[in-house]
């Protein structure tokens, strides 16, 4: 994972942009394809890929 990758957003960050609850992304976690989520520490990194395929296109801005 480069951790310098535009397409890498925090849970937090990917919730927002998704429009869902952090809950919401925790309890999908074993749905993201392999590569596309890790842990650091106690926060979650996520891509833009990996959101898509679990969540769909992100809400509209």
């Amino acid at each position: 994972m480069n951790l310098n990758d535009p397409s890498l957003l925090s849970s937090r960050q990917a919730c927002q942009e998704w429009g869902i609850n952090d809950s919401t992304l925790r309890k999908r976690i074993t749905d993201f394809p392999d590569g596309t989520i890790r842990k650091f520490g106690s926060s979650w990194v996520v891509t833009r890929e990996g959101m898509s395929v679990v969540f769909g296109q992100p809400k509209a801005k």
